[in-house]
């Protein structure tokens, strides 16, 4: 326990799907939520995201830990994996039904196309069709959350003030989908509330999910962590780099891609490190990892 006026301990994550093995893209967040919280000798946690059971990639989650440990990397407890914890995002929902916040929607993708006021950041906004009521003879498919309206603001690590109206940005948003799964927004809120995480580190492409996240926090009680969302690495032809884009590249025991990734993240690691062993580039960045320096800009992960 922290003492009084003294900030708690950092707890930081690392969240990957294992829907492929870790690609350079997924190593940029686990660099970065790795150095800001040793730096600060706070917790690292890691938690594999398979939820999403259709795109779970069998024995991916080991492959990507493996590539973690041969980097260097050292995790606190566990290794959380969502696909064990359904239970704890039932009680979420049922917490946020009870208190009149969530109702049942009938609508497909398709009619919600055909009837959205206008498309936001993420698709077409939810129009409400199903708010006050199903309609007589229709069934649930999927569960919402009503949000609220105004504008929830907040403050990143790197990106600043970021606001967003989330009812003119989203709508009410999916909580439970169609096919029975729960949502990324709920589940991520839930888990890192039961881990205590308060220092979220992650990709730019998160940055806009985030006031649905910190709503939902307030929802259901939980305190809202310090976000910090990293420049996205882009092949040379401008494409966020994802699995598809295949594995790492790793040569010989990784201390290259460690330090081209410290890089990228505006670090300035020092050349003579780059033929040194993962180990030690990491060393280096937390003991000198300064989020100050993180560009916002999206850009290509060079190879020099």
């Amino acid at each position: 326990m922290s003492s009084p006026g003294t900030s708690p301990a950092v707890v930081g994550r690392f969240a990957p799907s294992p829907s492929g093995p870790l690609h350079i893209g997924s190593l940029v967040t686990a660099v970065g939520s790795y150095c800001l919280a040793r730096r600060q000798g706070g917790r690292w946690l890691v938690r594999m995201e398979d939820l999403d059971t259709p795109r779970v990639v069998a024995g991916a989650a080991e492959e990507i830990l493996h590539t973690l440990e041969a980097l260097g990397f050292q995790w606190d407890g566990e290794v959380v994996r969502q696909s064990r914890r359904t239970a704890a995002y039932e009680e979420a929902l049922e917490q946020l039904r009870s208190a009149g916040l969530v109702f049942d929607c009938a609508c497909s993708r398709k009619e919600i196309l055909a009837s959205a006021p206008h498309v936001g950041e993420e698709g077409p906004v939810y129009p409400g069709t199903c708010r006050q009521g199903l309609a007589g003879g229709s069934q649930a498919r999927a569960q919402r959350v009503r949000v609220p309206a105004g504008t929830l603001c907040f403050t990143d690590g790197v990106f600043g003030a970021v606001e967003q109206c989330l009812a003119g940005v989203v709508g009410d948003f999916v909580l439970r989908r169609a096919d029975g799964l729960f949502a990324y927004q709920l589940a991520v809120v839930v888990d890192d509330g039961a881990a205590g995480v308060n220092q979220v580190v992650r990709g730019a492409d998160l940055l806009s999910s985030t006031p649905r996240q910190i709503f939902l926090q307030a929802a259901l009680g939980l305190p809202v962590p310090r976000y910090v969302h990293l420049p996205l690495a882009l092949t040379a032809e401008g494409e966020k780099i994802s699995k598809r884009h295949g594995p790492l590249p790793l040569a010989a025991d990784g201390g290259d891609i460690l330090w081209r990734v410290l890089r990228f993240l505006g670090q300035p690691v020092p050349p003579e490190l780059r033929s040194a062993c993962a180990a030690e580039v990491l060393a280096w960045g937390v003991g000198h990892f300064d989020a100050a320096l993180i560009p916002p800009a999206d850009r290509f992960l060079s190879g020099d």
